[in-house]
């Protein structure tokens, strides 16, 4: 990995605020962010990068790309699943459930992530495919699926859980339809709330990324007991995905930004749509597994290292 991208990732603002948040829970500190104002901050990250998705989609178009984007998308949100579980029944002492548990969190993606890495590739002058955010919806839901049907065959009660159950979460709504907006209004409606979806959008994500700082440093201390194997595999999943990813991009011929992004979703790991599913669904599996594993490694790992780490090689290769 070039010196100059690893600086450069370092040294933004957001990624400094995300360690400040971790510095200051780790010293004892009372500092956090109302949950309603965390919420909020939420939904505008969503609705920016689905709305700018969505004129970036109308602009292009539905072409051949698209489709090939959408088929190796959904070859990704099927095939990680499955590669997790496998390395955690070989690598790790979880049961069936949590393992699971584990993999449909892992087969799933990030948005934060995503949105993070949206804002590295234009720090670095790059840009990417407008179906990238569609692949972000697509790339959402059947991890989660395999999940639960995974745990089913390990022995969970998985009870009467509906594919459409995991469609209506409120972040893939957001995005999806935030995205048909933008497709809709097109660079009209991008002039309109250029103001309000463009130029605030990195010192949002900067306070967003604080408080997942505070978040994520409470959740590395409910990971003490789950032992460095399943320490090591928030670590090393990532890099097989980003992997996959990266290697599946410049199959299709995807740009740089594009490589990129997909490479950076397939190595991500749920935190809001996958814990809410397989917490109604699989009642059975520890919860303090999944979302400190995808939280308090993977997230971190990822931002600081796996971003410019996967940019470098779709660089190499794309």
């Amino acid at each position: 990995m070039p010196i100059d991208v690893l600086s450069a990732n370092l040294a933004s603002p957001a990624l400094g605020f995300f360690a400040l948040g971790v510095i200051a829970t780790r010293m004892k500190s009372d500092l956090s962010f109302p949950e309603q104002a965390a919420k909020a901050l939420s939904i505008y990250l969503l609705i920016a990068i689905g709305f700018k998705g969505g004129v970036k989609l109308r602009a292009e178009g539905v072409t051949s790309e698209l489709m090939l984007g959408v088929t190796a998308g959904l070859f990704l949100a099927i095939t990680l699943p499955l590669v997790a579980y496998a390395i955690l029944r070989w690598f790790t002492p979880v049961s069936k459930i949590d393992a699971a548990a584990v993999a449909a969190h892992y087969g799933s993606v990030s948005v934060v992530t995503f949105v993070a890495a949206t804002a590295f590739l234009s720090a670095m002058g790059e840009s990417s495919e407008g179906f990238m955010i569609t692949l972000l919806a697509i790339m959402e839901v059947p991890a989660i699926l395999i999940g639960i049907y995974l745990a089913r065959r390990g022995g969970a009660n998985t009870g009467n859980h509906r594919f459409i159950d995991s469609l209506t979460h409120g972040p893939v709504i957001l995005l999806i339809g935030a995205a048909a907006v933008g497709c809709a209004t097109g660079e009209a409606g991008m002039a309109q709330l250029e103001g309000f979806l463009v130029t605030p959008f990195l010192g949002v994500l900067a306070l967003f990324l604080l408080d997942m700082g505070i978040v994520a440093a409470r959740r590395i201390g409910e990971l003490k007991k789950a032992g460095l194997r399943l320490l090591a595999f928030g670590m090393i999943m990532p890099l097989i995905g980003g992997s996959l990813g990266v290697l599946t991009g410049t199959a299709i011929g995807l740009t740089v930004g594009g490589v990129t992004l997909l490479g950076v979703l397939a190595a991500s790991a749920s935190y809001v749509a996958a814990p809410a599913a397989i917490r109604e669904a699989v009642p059975d599996a520890n919860p303090a597994l999944s979302l400190g594993l995808a939280l308090g490694v993977t997230f971190p790992f990822n931002l600081i290292v796996g971003i410019p780490l996967i940019y470098t090689a779709a660089q190499l290769l794309a």
